[in-house]
């Protein structure tokens, strides 16, 4: 019992010592922690130990802060003053700037190419994006590379979902070399379409694919009637009579000299009573043009608007040249802003929430 004890005396005497040491100033930093977590409360700054090497601890707070209420209220501010400037023009009259009017276009088919090996392409190019149900479809493809091509191309026109060839053609070379051209009808129900050209180069078949649509017949435009000015508005009757009635909206660009000027657009519903739309420039996209010659209207687009949801958006299109006319009197037309009761509430909004901060 006595050599028992004696043992038990030592290892008390072993964990006193350690504790000691635990606990000791000398020892504080590392276990600083421990006494944290048992009363919550935030450590204090940690102190020097012995060697005087500062102890630098981890950031335990990874939270970003969050921007200046200063750069928060310019954006805003920024957000603010941009809007006020968009509404001073009406939706169906805005100012266009020379990319703008490039974007806009409504029929522009953007050429699609394939890259090949060694820096070759195989490109195809249609005149347009939309095509009128009945009209000719000319397909120009060019390759360009060290490849060996055949004689000639071909040219299916199909179904996208279900694969389904409803025309096909052969491309023929036509002028240089690397050069093909061919015609389809665009006789197939309007709807989405997909064009395959497939070429050999080097004995192996290429196949290159563009979309395309065809539209139905929506009607035929009748030219401009006189263009005349009504309160701060130019107003350009464009004649087109439908060959079914609804609704229609009517868009086009409008060109000083060669500078485009407005972007125009009008919905109407056409019934067969009238075919007479008018397009209306406001005052503060002219009221610069006092000076103005001859007048023009570009990229003239008519879309039937669904009778039902669910329903396609069916396209037609103005005369390719547009239509020139020379422009009344324009002196009393003045850069008024346009009035919009719910664009300004919003306008107010922006800028209280702006000034909050």
């Amino acid at each position: 019992m006595t050599r028992k004890a004696l043992l038990l005396l030592t290892l008390v005497s072993t964990s006193v010592v350690g504790m000691g040491y635990i606990l000791s100033d000398k020892n504080r930093p590392a276990f600083r922690w421990l006494t944290t977590l048992a009363t919550g409360a935030p450590s204090a700054p940690v102190e020097k130990a012995a060697s005087t090497a500062p102890v630098v601890l981890p950031s335990t707070d990874p939270t970003p802060k969050p921007p200046s209420g200063n750069a928060l209220g310019f954006m805003l501010a920024s957000v603010a003053e941009q809007y006020e400037q968009s509404t001073r023009y009406p939706a169906w009259s805005i100012p266009l700037s020379d990319a703008q009017a490039t974007a806009y276009q409504g029929n522009r088919y953007e050429p699609v190419s394939l890259p090949l090996e060694g820096d070759g392409q195989f490109t195809v190019t249609l005149e347009k994006y939309r095509f009128t149900r009945g009209e000719t479809i000319l397909v120009a493809a060019a390759i360009q590379g060290a490849q060996v091509v055949g004689r000639s191309l071909t040219a299916t026109l199909e179904k996208p979902d279900s694969r389904q060839t409803v025309a096909s053609i052969t491309l023929e070379q036509a002028g240089s070399a690397g050069y093909f051209e061919g015609t389809l009808e665009a006789s197939e129900e309007p709807g989405e379409y997909r064009l395959i050209v497939e070429a050999r180069l080097d004995a192996r078949p290429v196949r290159h694919a563009s979309p395309l649509t065809i539209e139905p017949y929506l009607g035929d435009f009748g030219g401009l009637g006189e263009p005349y000015v009504s309160d701060n508005n130019l107003i350009i009757p464009v004649r087109f009579s439908p060959e079914e009635p609804g609704f229609y909206a009517l868009s086009a660009q409008l060109y000083s000299g060669q500078r485009p000027v407005a972007q125009l657009q009008v919905e109407q519903r056409l019934d067969g009573t009238s075919d007479t739309v008018n397009l209306k420039a406001h005052g503060t996209v002219l009221a610069n043009e006092t000076e103005a010659g001859q007048f023009q209207l570009r990229h003239i687009q008519i879309r039937q608007l669904p009778a039902r949801p669910g329903d396609r958006t069916n396209y037609a299109f103005g005369p390719r040249k547009g239509y020139v006319f020379t422009p009344p009197d324009l002196d009393n037309l003045t850069d008024t802003p346009a009035v919009n009761p719910e664009s300004e509430q919003r306008a107010v909004l922006l800028r209280q929430l702006a000034d909050k901060f």
